[in-house]
C-alpha cells in the first residue's frame, strides 16, 4: 500500500508492518490519495481536493489485506438518500498518466533511495523513445550517453589497471622474494608503486562513483511498465521478459543476450590485470559463467543495457591498454 498527503508526502506501507501493528501513515487528511501497488500496475482512490477523509489500512480476520478511503456523507433525513462520489485510478504505472491523474501519484513508480538519479534517467530514456519509437534503441542510446559522461572516470580506472597489468610480473617476483615476510613484501610493493607512479586503488575509486548511476538505471529498466510488451528487434518482442532465443532447443530460458554478456565479461576479465592469488584468479574467470546463468532470468531490457555497456567498456579499455600496456616498466 501507499498513501500521499501534502503534509506527510509519499508513504509506503508494507504488509509486515500491518501484521505487527506498526504501520505509520496519514490516517486523517483533507487531500492526497491511497493506493495499492503492484509491479507495473496501481489502483488508487483519488478523493477530491479539500474533502475530509480517513485512510484505513488493515488485515482482516480472513487474512486479506484491505485499504479503503472513508468519506463522510453528512446528515441524511428520514426517507432521503445521498451519494458520495470519488475517483478510482486502476491501470499501468505510466508516468504521464499518473502525473495527470493526481499530484504525487507518479511516486508509486518507486526507484528507492536513488529516485533523484533514476527519475532524470527515465526522462532521458523516454525522450530517446519519443525520438526513435523503439525502447530497445532508447536503452542503447542512453547507455552510450552515460558512458560518455563517465568517460574520464572510466579512463582513469582503466589507465590504472593497465599499469597494474604491466607491473604484475614484478609484483609476483616480489612475493617470491619475501614469501614469509609480509612487512618487507608490502614495503617493496609500495616502493614499486611509487617508482611506477601507480595508485593501487586508482582503478577502484572511479568505478565506485559510477555504481549509484548504474543501480539507478537498473531500477528504471526493472520498474518501468513502458518496457512491458515493448519490442526491440528480431526475437526480442518484450523487453520486460527474459531473452529465450534458444529455449525451444534446450528446454530452458537460454537467450543470446545473456551469452553475449558472458562473452563480454570474459573479454573484460582477460583485459584486466590477473589477481596474484590463484584462487581469486579462478573465481574471476568463473564470474562470467555465473552471471550468465543469473541473467538468463533477467528482463531482456536489463541484459541489453549490460551488453552494450560491456562492449563500450571493452573498446575503451582495449584502447587504454594499447597506449599504456606497451610501455616498459621502470
Amino acid at each position: 500500500f501507499a498513501t500521499y498527503t501534502k503534509e506527510r508526502k509519499f508513504e509506503k506501507v508494507q504488509f509486515a508492518d500491518l501484521d505487527k501493528g506498526k504501520a505509520e501513515y496519514a490516517k486523517h487528511a483533507s487531500d492526497g490519495w491511497l493506493a495499492f501497488i503492484q509491479h507495473y500496475f496501481v489502483s488508487a482512490w483519488l478523493p477530491a481536493e479539500g474533502a475530509v477523509r480517513d485512510y484505513v489500512l488493515e488485515k482482516r480476520p480472513d487474512g486479506v489485506y484491505t485499504g479503503r478511503v472513508v468519506l463522510p456523507a453528512g446528515s441524511i433525513a428520514p426517507g432521503a438518500s445521498r451519494s458520495v462520489r470519488t475517483t478510482l485510478y486502476a491501470g499501468p504505472q505510466e508516468q504521464g498518466r499518473l502525473m495527470g491523474a493526481a499530484q504525487g501519484l507518479e511516486l508509486v513508480v518507486d526507484y528507492g533511495w536513488l529516485t533523484m538519479i533514476a527519475a532524470p534517467l527515465f526522462w532521458v530514456l523516454e525522450w530517446f523513445f519519443l525520438w526513435t519509437g523503439n525502447w530497445g534503441i532508447a536503452i542503447i542510446l542512453l547507455t552510450v550517453v552515460i558512458k560518455l559522461i563517465f568517460y574520464p572516470l572510466s579512463a582513469a580506472s582503466y589507465k590504472s589497471m593497465a599499469k597494474m597489468k604491466v607491473v604484475a610480473p614484478k609484483l609476483a617476483r616480489l612475493r617470491e622474494m619475501y614469501p614469509d615476510d609480509r612487512m618487507k613484501q608490502n614495503q617493496a610493493m609500495m616502493e614499486l608503486y611509487k617508482t611506477e607512479k601507480i595508485n593501487p586503488l586508482g582503478g577502484c575509486f572511479p568505478v565506485l562513483i559510477q555504481i549509484p548511476v548504474f543501480i539507478a538505471l537498473y531500477w528504471v529498466l526493472l520498474a518501468s511498465v513502458e518496457m512491458r510488451a515493448a519490442p526491440w528487434l528480431g526475437w526480442i518482442q518484450d523487453l520486460s521478459k527474459p531473452d529465450t532465443l534458444f529455449g525451444v532447443w534446450f528446454g530452458a530460458p537460454i537467450g543470446l543476450l545473456p551469452i553475449l554478456m558472458a562473452v563480454s565479461m570474459f573479454i573484460q576479465t582477460k583485459l584486466n590485470p590477473t589477481p596474484p592469488d590463484p584462487v581469486q584468479a579462478k573465481l574471476m574467470m568463473l564470474m562470467p559463467i555465473v552471471f550468465s546463468f543469473m541473467f538468463f532470468f533477467f528482463p531482456a531490457g536489463l541484459v541489453l543495457y549490460w551488453v552494450v555497456n560491456n562492449i563500450l567498456s571493452i573498446a575503451q579499455q582495449w584502447q587504454i591498454n594499447k597506449i599504456y600496456g606497451g610501455s616498459k616498466a621502470a
